[in-house]
Order: C-alpha cells, then structure tokens, then sequence
C-alpha cells in the first residue's frame, strides 16, 4: 500500500514538515506534567459569560448567520475593525482593505499563495515563529535570516542580504517581521528600525508582512507606532488576531492591506475555506458591539501581567544565576532562554524526566541553530504550577552542569 501511495503523492508532501509543538502534544498531556511549551491564553480568563451574551446575536439574525457568508468577512465585523483598529492602523481602514481569515495562520498563507513561487526567497528574523515558516516552506520558499538583539531585527544587514541574493539569481519577495513581543524572543521592534524597514521595502521593492498577534497585551512601555501607519505606498500587509484578545476557538483573525493584495488574498481564499465561520464572525462582533472587547481587555492584559512577573521571579529564585541568559518581554506570552553551556535538547530531556515541559529553540531557526535555546510560555500555567515547574528546570540544569 505504501508504495502505491508514493506514486500518488504531490512532490509537496514529500517536503512536507510538522509543526514540532503540535507534534509534542501527547507527551505535554501526560499526567503530572507542567508544560510551558504550547502558546496557549489561560482558560481562567476567558469571557465565557460576556460571549454567553453574545451568542444573542442569533435571536436577531439567526438566520442570516447561518447561511454561507461572503469570502472578504461578515461587514459588520469589518466595520467595528475599521473603527477600532483606526488608531494602531494610523487612519481609518476602508472595508475592502480587510480581510477576515479563520486565523492569522490562513493569512500567511493567504499572502504566500499570492507571492510565492516555488524557489522564492522571504526575509524573516532568526529566529522566529515556527508555524509561519512552516506555512512558507510548504509554498516552495526559502529564507534570508536576520539576526536580533533586544531592539528587534538588526535592519541594517538586509540590503546588503538582498543585493547579494539578487547577484545570485534569487527572488526575495518580501519581508516578514513579528514586531511586538516577537515569539519566540519576546522583543519589541524599535521605531527607529521600523522606519528604516519601510526604507528598505521601498528601495527594493519588497512587501512587509507585519504580524501583531500580541500587540494589545502591552504590560510595560509605550506603544510603539506600526509599520502600517508609516506604510505610504501600500507594501504593508498587517495581520492580527481575536485568538490572544478574546479566544483561540473562535478562530477569527483579520489583516489589512493594499486593496488589490487584499482582492487576490480573497480569491486565494474562495477556493479554501469559502469564507471564515459566519457564527464565529457574528459572535465575535456581538461580544465587540456589546463593549466586552474594550472592557475585558485591561482584565486579560493585567491577568497575564502577574503571570509574567511569576514566571520572572521564579526564574530568579529557582535558576542558577549567570548559568541561564533571558529577555523581560514588556507583553505577548513568551520567554526566550539561553544556556551556553547546556543544550537545550539535553536539559529538556532531563526536565521531561521531572514532569516539566518546554519548546526547544531549534524549529524557530528556519536554516539551522538554537541549540541552546528555548521557548518559554507563561500564560497557560497556574502561578502555583510556575512556581514548581521552574523549581523542576533548576534542578534538571544543576544536574546538568
């Protein structure tokens, strides 16, 4: 049977790579086990009863909800979007430069579907979030890495990067960049390199994907301008979502764009998924109408706020100092770890062993590294599990050094 399957299988599935969280969730679920591996909000803060409430939405327009819905998204949505997004957004969006997706994941795909060609070069930072690249590589495309330090991307080596990769034949497209609590390094894009990016994509005629899924969760810090509102000649793609704000489940995301980008974006996603769930879009709206986005928001940020500062105390306390190297993100939901002298591969298994988890750094470099690193994620645990899991980790990298 297998070799029958072979001879059917797209040249695509031979290349094809899973995502390694997603694969290491049977291991996370064991009883016992403290993960801090996958990037998921707290179940705790969810507003089940503000989106009890918006389920109402059904009695009035039951019927329409239930019905297929266009492709581009569920107008109202739009339209509370383009309101409220005005003032990250820099102006008011018009409805045709959104684009309701179900997730932000679909608007990478999305957007490689329109840019990418098989042998297609994107500039991305290293490292960066895994489950993009993944997305990209399954499209055909390769990656130009930028390294980064506590202000973000180090824009200034990207020039150089095209101008070599343009001597060299290659096409690269465009620039994806997680500006704000960037997973998995929990960095901020400074404005001076933001700017300076908008330059680059002028002067080479690249699009930036600005993806900023955890850009309303600012613990610390003022916000930062987007590149979109700097953006003068449409070359920005902006991606954000309801999965960090409201709930994962609902699986409505939206980007904004240039309307021609948005319109092929659109006509990708017909022959996908025909459009994102109309409940979900319905729902998501009445909860938004309704004042729960605004109101519930400064709950989730200040929830997440202590579960941070836990995570950094008990890093502190339970860590052996000098031994481990990290970065105090101002938001979003993750830390990144470094220990020079272990690899990570070797501590985590040790610390499976005590029944903790986290996600090796390895995946997040798309062309190889990261073997000292990795991945922390302080929302999902109870402070009290923090607490433990961090005494866990200290003890597995004692042994080990």
């Amino acid at each position: 049977m297998s070799n029958f399957l072979e001879s059917l299988y797209s040249q695509a599935t031979f290349n094809l790579k899973p995502s390694p969280i997603r694969e290491m969730l049977h291991l996370i679920r064991r009883p016992g086990m403290i993960s801090f591996a996958g990037g998921m909000p707290d179940p705790e803060i969810f507003p089940v009863e503000q989106f009890k409430e918006a389920a109402g939405i059904l009695d009035r327009e039951g019927k329409d909800v239930l019905q297929y819905g266009t492709t581009e998204g569920y107008l109202p949505l739009k339209e509370f979007l383009a309101e409220w997004t005005a003032p990250k957004m820099g102006r008011k969006l018009a409805t045709d430069e959104i684009l309701i997706t179900t997730g932000s994941t679909q608007i990478v795909d999305l957007l490689s579907w329109v840019l990418i060609d098989k042998g297609d070069w994107v500039i991305c930072e290293e490292p960066t979030f895994l489950g993009a690249t993944l997305t990209m590589r399954n499209h055909g495309a390769s990656f130009l890495t930028v390294p980064c330090d506590e202000n973000g991307m180090k824009v200034d080596m990207i020039p150089e990067m095209v101008e070599k990769a343009r001597k060299e034949g290659k096409k690269v497209k465009f620039i994806y960049t997680i500006v704000n609590f960037h997973n998995p390094l929990g960095c901020d894009l400074s404005l001076e390199r933001r700017k300076k990016l908008i330059e680059i994509a002028e002067k080479y005629n690249l699009l930036i994907l600005e993806d900023d899924p955890y850009g309303y969760v600012r613990f610390d810090g003022e916000e930062i301008p987007s590149i979109f509102s700097m953006d003068t000649s449409g070359r920005v793609v902006f991606a954000c979502s309801f999965s960090k704000i409201l709930a994962p489940g609902t699986r409505v995301a939206w980007c904004a764009g240039n309307k021609e980008v948005i319109r092929k974006m659109t006509v990708f996603k017909q022959g996908v998924d025909v459009c994102t769930s109309v409940v979900a879009q319905a729902m998501v709206y009445e909860y938004c109408r309704l004042g729960h986005l605004d109101s519930f928001l400064p709950k989730i940020i200040d929830h997440y706020r202590k579960k941070r500062d836990a995570m950094e105390e008990a890093f502190r306390k339970y860590l052996p100092q000098g031994e481990v190297k990290w970065l105090t993100p101002r938001g979003g939901f993750f830390y990144w770890l470094e220990t020079p002298k272990v690899k990570a591969k070797d501590l985590f298994e040790r610390a499976v062993e005590k029944k903790v988890a986290f996600v090796l750094g390895e995946p997040f470099f798309p062309n190889g590294g990261g073997e000292h690193n990795f991945r922390m994620c302080f929302t999902f645990a109870s402070k009290e599990q923090t607490e433990e899991g961090i005494s866990r980790l200290g003890e597995a990298l004692r042994e080990l050094l």
